[in-house]
């Protein structure tokens, strides 16, 4: 990538959970169009990885807990010491920790995945919009799930954390407006490292019950952050982009 990168678009994005998966695809998409990046993750070396990957003078790094108001702080700053402004942010950091009925469901389980999945994404979004984009306006979108949006078994802490993000993303466009536009993306399974449970040894069988006949791959929703941060969705806020190779078309089907 490093050895085509484009002009400089003149704007910066600070993504989450970026160092692979979801998060570096959305990466790699606003760096090909141009944008400067800042990613975040728990991991230092595969931030540096990251980083190197997408080219060292379009992205900078902030290792930390996305859950930690230190390091939103840190990573805000981090922006704009590089870069002097935060046009976009993208919310992608994310746990799963737990798979069996919410009967049994663990309460300090459930409270983790809130810090990280829902409060994490208001942190930064708060942050974000006393930083830069209260004065001078961006974007803000949200990774969600298509586990938000239906009962989802045996995964349901995480399913009521992306509903709850979901409702978050309304909150925050009504009240950002006009200058702020907020929207989500809710993904069905995307081939990562984080949903390798759900299709790792049986990916074909997976894949069947898709109407389209494949799994996501990061790129996908790359390429839907990437509309929803462009000039093209300029009147689309409050919105989640279900982004799930036509699985949700099924449920009408007996």
């Amino acid at each position: 990538m490093t050895s085509q990168l484009p002009e400089l678009s003149g704007k910066v994005a600070l993504i989450t959970g970026a160092s692979r998966g979801i998060g570096y695809g959305i990466a790699e998409a606003f760096v090909a169009r141009g944008d400067r990046v800042v990613i975040t993750g728990r991991t230092e070396d595969s931030l540096k990885e990251a980083v190197e990957q997408l080219g060292a003078e379009r992205a900078v790094h902030v290792a930390g807990k996305a859950h930690d108001e230190a390091h939103q702080t840190a990573a805000v700053e981090r922006a704009m010491e590089a870069f002097g402004r935060v046009d976009y942010l993208v919310n992608n950091a994310g746990t799963n920790p737990v798979f069996g009925p919410i009967a049994d469901l663990d309460l300090n389980v459930a409270r983790k995945v809130f810090e990280t999945n829902v409060i994490s994404a208001l942190g930064f979004a708060q942050k974000t919009w006393y930083a830069w984009q209260k004065d001078n306006g961006g974007a803000i979108v949200n990774i969600a799930s298509v586990a938000g949006l239906a009962p989802s078994p045996f995964i349901a802490a995480y399913g009521v954390s992306k509903a709850a993000l979901i409702n978050l993303t309304q909150q925050l466009a009504h009240e950002f407006a006009p200058g702020v536009r907020v929207n989500a993306i809710a993904p069905a399974v995307v081939k990562t490292k984080f949903a390798s449970a759900l299709y790792e040894g049986r990916e074909a069988e997976a894949a069947a019950s898709y109407p389209l006949a494949r799994l996501g791959v990061p790129s996908d929703i790359g390429g839907a952050a990437a509309f929803l941060t462009s000039a093209q969705s300029d009147w689309v806020t409050g919105q989640t982009l279900v982004v799930d190779g036509g699985i949700f078309l099924n449920a009408g089907v007996s």
